[in-house]
């Protein structure tokens, strides 16, 4: 027993003997071998530039102006000669410079550990440092290379669109490398959206160097991957043209083609997003976050609002959908109804009534009565499900960042949301598109073009994506096509029957337009009210939102014009010119394939 025990312990010695000798021999030499290696090779990155964004007709909405970075070598003794003359010489050769702030730059990023020169200028104009460049390469301690700065000559007119870059994140530095690289990356819109496509990939050089970091040859190149490009399908010209019509008002104004493609997408006030690039100051900052009209808020997608009666077309879908030829039942509107033997009464905008109405009718003069009744019969859920089929309360899939969903509610959403149980006069309000419903613009300029070919499509910005087209996607919805006929007759009423509520706006124009107008209150009317107080008489932020959705030309479908005026009041009165100006616009340059004609000029101009 005692030689068995010390035969199992030599061979225990033997295996941790051998063990070590492995380490020894073999498993360090390969980890000297390495770190050799690393000593006389040294591996650095090259940046991609940036891809910059076209609009349509190829002017460019996001580019890079071409200028220098400035580098120190690294392990500078701070407080030496040599240190203080080489930012001496950097004072002295841009005046702008606040050389203190430059010698926390670099003491923050020096470090024993970094053998990299330290950045401390990210940006040099090219004209500032032309002059200066012979004196700054003489200085063994400073390295000057070539760099790219993002620029927005559009500024404010395309800033919800393009968006901006700017100085990334330990968050967004830790997910990608190529950021990390850059140190910068898409915040807002299309430049965030489609980040990894615009910053392209880096490219690498391996070289030799001795004991004194000199370059002695190169080993491996590998040129990065940059200026993948994005071409987009808005036409600035127009973009720029309904910005200055909308003049101090907040709005969202969206054009899109029948297709998807978007021409145009407006939303005021808005900000300079050039601001952003290197940081945006303090008083910046707080000029835009003090506006009350949320200037920085992509109105686009990221802000909902009641639909108001743009969403009577929906609804009559869904009754038809729902409950057949229910929809073409009349209804008699004497001004309001009441639900049970409740004394409250639900009104029709109209105080006096619409009288005898039919589906048609019901588009043309926006009677509130007929929806109440269609939207009772079929009950809430039913018409929220059909509601969503046709894309309001979901995401458009617009290629721009975190679009907002919207509601449109149902017994559900509610119980969730509130806790609470669903009640018939809610049903009454959503017909009408009140109440919790809520919807972002785009979702009614997509819903618009639906209703004009009976195909839902994905709106979206980008035609060309680094070479490669977008691809469509649409989907056919199917509903009754003589129910179809009924609501497209409405809407074309809206817009050239004297009675239809767009007429003075829309009737005189070069092509047909076919529409819808919507009121959307933001506070609600007392019952002892017994009219309805003027808009105009109200406080600002207590009037109704003004609403307009069109689609051009009636017979041929291939443009939607979707007008939303912030506290403006009527659809057809406020939002209404605005569309007639933009259709005049487009006609007369050519959308519609027809030449301008004199009088539009001077309507225009």
């Amino acid at each position: 027993m005692k030689y068995k025990f010390i035969i199992i312990l030599m061979i225990a010695i033997w295996v941790m003997l051998i063990n070590r000798l492995y380490d020894i021999s073999i498993k360090s030499n390969f980890y000297y071998e390495r770190l050799a290696k690393e000593n006389i090779e040294q591996k650095s990155n090259i940046k991609p530039t940036r891809g910059e964004i076209y609009d349509r007709n190829g002017k460019v909405l996001a580019s890079n102006t071409i200028g220098f970075s400035l580098s120190l070598r690294p392990h500078i003794k701070r407080n030496s000669i040599e240190f203080n003359k080489t930012i001496e010489l950097i004072g002295r050769s841009f005046k702008d410079i606040d050389v203190e702030l430059l010698k926390k730059v670099y003491k923050k990023k020096s470090s024993a550990y970094n053998h990299k020169y330290i950045t401390v200028i990210d940006f040099i104009p090219y004209y500032d440092m032309i002059n200066v460049y012979p004196e700054l390469s003489i200085d063994k301690n400073i390295k000057v290379e070539a760099a790219t700065k993002r620029v927005y000559p559009y500024g404010r007119y395309t800033a919800h669109i393009v968006g901006y870059i700017g100085k990334a994140n330990k968050k967004e530095v830790a997910k990608d490398k190529v950021v990390k690289e850059v140190g910068k990356v898409g915040k807002a819109g299309l430049e965030k959206y489609y980040n990894k496509v615009l910053q392209g990939e880096l490219g690498y050089r391996i070289v030799k160097v001795n004991a004194y970091n000199k370059e002695l040859e190169e080993l491996e190149f590998k040129p990065p991957k940059g200026n993948r490009d994005i071409t987009l399908s808005v036409d600035v010209d127009l973009q720029q043209f309904i910005f200055d019509t909308l003049e101090d008002k907040a709005a969202v104004v969206i054009v899109m083609k029948t297709s998807g493609e978007l021409l145009a997408a407006v939303s005021t006030p808005s900000y300079d997003p050039n601001l952003f690039v290197d940081g945006i100051s303090h008083k910046d900052w707080k000029k835009i976050q003090s506006n009350l009209e949320h200037p920085f808020t992509n109105k686009l997608v990221h802000a909902l609002y009641p639909p108001g009666s743009t969403i009577k077309m929906g609804v009559a879908l869904a009754t038809a959908k729902e409950a057949g030829d229910f929809i073409l039942k009349h209804e008699f509107c004497r001004g309001f109804i009441r639900i049970g033997k409740s004394k409250h009464k639900f009104r029709c905008w109209s105080h006096w009534g619409h009288g005898d109405v039919d589906l048609r009718k019901s588009i043309r003069e926006s009677c509130d009565v007929f929806y109440y009744n269609k939207a009772l019969h079929i009950g809430i859920d039913k018409l929220s499900k059909d509601l969503n089929l046709i894309g309001l309360g979901v995401r458009t899939g617009v290629d721009l960042p975190k679009e907002y969903r919207g509601v449109i509610p149902n017994k559900k959403w509610k119980r969730k949301r509130y806790h609470q149980s669903w009640y018939k006069g809610e049903t009454v309000i959503a017909a009408i598109g009140q109440g919790y419903t809520n919807v972002s613009v785009m979702q009614i300029a997509r819903y618009t073009a639906f209703l004009a070919t009976g195909y839902l499509v994905t709106p979206h910005f980008a035609t060309l994506i680094d070479g490669k087209p977008y691809e469509e996607k649409s989907q056919k919805i199917p509903f009754n096509n003589t129910i179809f006929s009924i609501i497209r007759n409405g809407m074309y009423d809206v817009a050239n029957s004297r009675r239809g509520t767009a007429y003075r706006a829309l009737h005189n124009l070069p092509i047909t337009v076919a529409g819808k107008t919507g009121t959307a209150q933001v506070t609600s009317i007392s019952q002892d009210v017994k009219k309805r107080i003027k808009e105009e008489d109200l406080e600002y932020f207590k009037r109704s939102h003004a609403w307009l959705t069109t689609y051009a030309p009636f017979k041929n479908p291939k443009y939607v014009v979707t007008v939303l005026v912030e506290h403006g009041g009527h659809g057809g009165s406020t939002a209404g010119p605005i569309a007639a100006k933009i259709y005049r616009w487009m006609y007369q340059k050519g959308y519609f394939g027809k030449q301008p004609i004199p009088y539009l000029l001077k309507e225009l101009y």
